[in-house]
């Protein structure tokens, strides 16, 4: 096998591909279980500040936290699910390099690597991106075959990994020998994902960060009206005493002014007593804690779905249609975002592991479908290939469509509607003519189309007779007398071609009989 290197021009080290290199361990570095919860307790201040620590390279509170939003936060929880599951669920597609056999050998090996059903649990994982910034899959490469192919994609956690110090864009592992600054990992190992989401760093471009004031808002929102539940409609109980009142009495009736909440009774001196007083009625109070959490809510459905009619109960139909399509416009994104870091990580690894380098590469494609699109490449195939001199690739058509390319042994769709091979080209065109002319004639009327199968019939009369009365032609040119012509005309049989004419007539009968059912 010839040397092999990566995107970036790192020799690949076949050796390194059939180890596993950023599993967890209990003692090391890389432990599965993330310890104190970072969400509990959460303050402005601490939020501050884990997205400045962040931002300046060490992320792993960041990491935990955007986990936790999504276990905490049902809304938040749901749009990201959305977002995910709109480029998780679209169904991808392979182009071809080109027409070439080889080309296309390759890109069939691609098409059966996207159809293995560990694939869409790569593209999954890999969308966890979306939120904190960036995401990691180890492949497992299997070599006990022929061919390399990856026998298992594991998702990495995103504690185990950290952004280079020099220009914080590169991904790299953290290890034993490198607990700080990480180390390269290695080419063809880890298909990473790092969403273009905002420009700058890709630590600050997950929608973790962007939504988490609205979370914490939302927190103190759902925390303060659970309080605000608690007491609702309750009177204000106040405890009298008198002046001779001991500490200890003090305390008991405190606590049976307390307990009046919960069990409605009370033992207390005669010394003592409790008032209830009603409570001030401020307007708008009991609505304020639910219009404040779904106001941050509709701020987090922007930020993640781009709009907010397809989330809120009182959009219309109309709304949420057009916000619809601002949504598909992330979602193209997304999925053209995904594609090429599956192309650059899976799809050449794979095809230089088994081909080796090529010139070009097959390709796969993420692209939400529009039931306009086929409509319009077809129509505009229709008219664009019988200009010639385009050069239009079929292979290149068939992907776009997302169809495989044919076996050889394949029976194609377009066989079975092609004119019979022995049927002349006229006898076809003039098949086409007849549908033309007698769906033409339903519209006009009876008479109609009495006239228009009759112009039909005998369009090209002579062409039809010609096989038959060439020969007898033929046959009086070359006589000298009637009688010797008479005695000429048996054997004339053999050479007339009535094949034409009788298909014409039975096509012509048919259609009649046709038009004269349907007028019943």
């Amino acid at each position: 096998m010839p040397t092999l290197y990566d995107h970036l021009g790192r020799r690949i080290e076949l050796s390194a591909l059939r180890r596993e290199h950023a599993a967890p361990s209990l003692t090391g570095i890389r432990t599965a279980w993330s310890g104190e919860s970072v969400a509990q307790g959460m303050t402005p201040a601490k939020l501050a500040r884990i997205l400045r620590a962040a931002a300046d390279g060490d992320a792993l509170e960041y990491l935990i936290l955007a986990e936790e939003m999504e276990e905490r936060d049902l809304h938040y929880a749901s749009v990201l699910s959305t977002r995910k599951r709109a480029v998780a669920g679209i169904e991808p597609s392979v182009e071809a390099a080109s027409d070439d056999d080889r080309d296309v050998e390759i890109a069939d090996a691609v098409r059966e690597l996207i159809r293995a059903p560990e694939f869409p649990g790569l593209v999954t994982d890999m969308l966890d991106a979306i939120a904190k910034g960036f995401a990691a899959v180890e492949i497992m490469w299997d070599t006990s075959g022929s061919a390399w192919t990856p026998r298992e994609y594991v998702w990495r956690d995103p504690r185990f990994f950290v952004f280079d110090r020099a220009s914080g864009q590169h991904l790299r592992l953290l290890d034993e020998g490198a607990t700080f600054e990480g180390r390269p990992l290695p080419p063809y190992k880890f298909v990473t994902h790092l969403p273009k989401i905002k420009s700058g760093l890709p630590i600050r471009s997950g929608l973790a960060r962007l939504a988490a004031v609205s979370w914490m808002c939302k927190c103190y929102t759902i925390s303060d009206w659970m309080a605000f539940a608690e007491v609702f409609g309750m009177p204000l109980r106040i405890g009298r005493y008198g002046v001779n009142a001991s500490d200890r009495d003090i305390e008991t009736l405190k606590q049976a002014v307390a307990n009046l909440g919960s069990d409605a009774a009370a033992v207390l001196p005669d010394s003592m007593r409790i008032e209830f007083q009603e409570a001030a009625k401020a307007a708008g109070g009991p609505e304020l804690f639910p219009r404040l959490a779904e106001w941050l809510d509709r701020q987090v459905s922007k930020g993640v779905l781009g709009q907010t009619m397809t989330t809120d109960d009182g959009s219309s139909q109309a709304q949420a249609t057009v916000h619809d399509d601002v949504r598909m416009d992330i979602v193209a994104d997304d999925g053209r975002q995904v594609a090429a870091s599956l192309n650059r990580d899976l799809v050449k690894p794979y095809v230089d592991l088994n081909w080796g380098p090529q010139q070009c590469y097959p390709r796969v494609v993420i692209r939400p479908e529009d039931p306009e699109d086929i409509a319009a490449l077809a129509d505009a195939l229709n008219k664009l290939v019988p200009l010639g001199g385009l050069g239009i690739e079929a292979s290149v058509v068939r992907d776009r469509l997302g169809f495989p390319d044919p076996g050889p042994d394949a029976v194609l769709l377009g066989q079975a509607m092609s004119v019979a091979p022995d049927m002349p080209a006229q006898a076809a065109n003039r098949s086409r003519a007849v549908n033309r002319a007698s769906q033409a004639a339903r519209d006009a009327g009876p008479d109609a189309e009495h006239d228009e199968l009759l112009d039909v019939a005998m369009a090209d009369w002579e062409q039809l007779m010609r096989p038959v009365l060439d020969p007898v032609q033929s046959l009086a040119d070359r006589c000298a007398s009637y009688e010797e012509f008479l005695a000429g005309l048996p054997g004339l049989l053999g050479e007339m071609n009535a094949d034409a004419l009788v298909r014409s007539l039975a096509l012509a009968t048919f259609t009649a009989r046709g038009l004269g059912d349907g007028g019943e």
